[in-house]
């Protein structure tokens, strides 16, 4: 069994972890760290998890005791904790803040479906962002052959737990409802990481990327529309995705519309492609807080034991 520690218990992020973590069938989770409510019950903070576990939240953890450390605080942290604590030898790290997805201290960048062999070779794996993930896969095909060059529009539109369990303005339930907003157009934190894999995925890369995201009226979930010039066919672009994603675990290719009913409660990304002129357009749906955080770094954790992918993540979507 695979003893596992989480840093930052308490949002929604970590809460989806400890819920995968519960149920996984070679994991044993051994603490669940939280500053705030150390000493409550976890399932008093996570209420979906009533019955699954009696475990409480705890203020003081052994990190030699475990043999992978899953860190879910607020970005900046992760790199203040490591000046207070000692990394114990053999110790692997899933890292869910953007402190180190720029592959910086010897982190890999945890996206499997661009470089899944790395991170089976890794001890420390930076997972990557959501609006990131979803808009990367969207594109990696295209890159990958080298077909990116004139600038890229993205539209996507996330709910509401991406912004984080502690409530603010824009995520209080009588605003959010009923509503769609766009914030941080052109300048969103996760426009860094994507320039620099796509730049990794297709030397010379620099087209613009015209990312408007959005804020929508439902809970979770991403759906992102990606669009630029293009010579392939429908056809092409078709057979294009479908070969590059043909090995991957929970990435899928459809010839139909998707939604985000397809998606959400599971760590699958859905993509379908349409050629329109000389622009083909990406659709891609994913779950914020699963395959945009907690499943894909449960799926990173399976790749670096060598356990199969999918152990753990085959959950069932929310279709109605």
């Amino acid at each position: 069994m695979i003893r596992a520690g989480i840093i930052g218990g308490a949002g929604y992020t970590a809460g989806e972890l400890i819920r995968i973590l519960v149920n996984h069938p070679q994991t044993e989770l051994a603490f669940v760290h939280s500053e705030s409510n150390a000493g409550n019950p976890i399932c008093e903070v996570h209420a979906g998890l009533y019955g699954d576990t009696g475990m409480k939240f705890c203020d003081s953890f052994d990190l030699s005791g475990i043999d992978v450390l899953f860190m879910c605080s607020a970005h900046g942290r992760s790199r203040g904790f490591w000046t207070e604590h000692e990394c114990p030898a053999g110790l692997k790290i899933i890292d869910m803040a953007q402190d180190f997805r720029d592959e910086s201290d010897g982190y890999v960048y945890g996206l499997p479906e661009m470089q899944r062999d790395r991170i089976r070779r890794s001890d420390k794996t930076a997972n990557p962002g959501c609006f990131a993930t979803a808009i990367q896969l969207a594109l990696l095909p295209l890159a990958c052959a080298g077909l990116l060059h004139d600038e890229i529009e993205v539209t996507a539109v996330t709910g509401s737990t991406g912004a984080g369990a502690k409530p603010g303005p824009t995520t209080h339930f009588s605003w959010r409802n009923d509503n769609v907003s766009a914030y941080k157009t052109f300048t969103h934190q996760h426009l860094e990481e994507i320039e620099r894999n796509l730049r990794t995925m297709q030397k010379g890369f620099s087209p613009a990327i015209n990312f408007i995201p959005m804020r929508g009226g439902f809970a979770r979930g991403i759906f992102a529309t990606v669009h630029t010039v293009c010579p392939l066919s429908a056809a092409e672009a078709e057979k294009l995705y479908a070969d590059y994603y043909s090995d991957a675990a929970f990435t899928h290719t459809i010839g139909r519309p998707v939604d985000l009913k397809q998606v959400v409660n599971t760590n699958k990304c859905i993509i379908t492609t349409e050629k329109h002129g000389d622009r083909l357009v990406v659709f891609s749906v994913i779950d914020n807080l699963l395959k945009g955080a907690s499943g894909q770094a449960v799926q990173n954790m399976n790749l670096m034991f060598g356990l199969p992918e999918d152990t753990g993540l085959k959950l069932k979507a929310s279709a109605f």
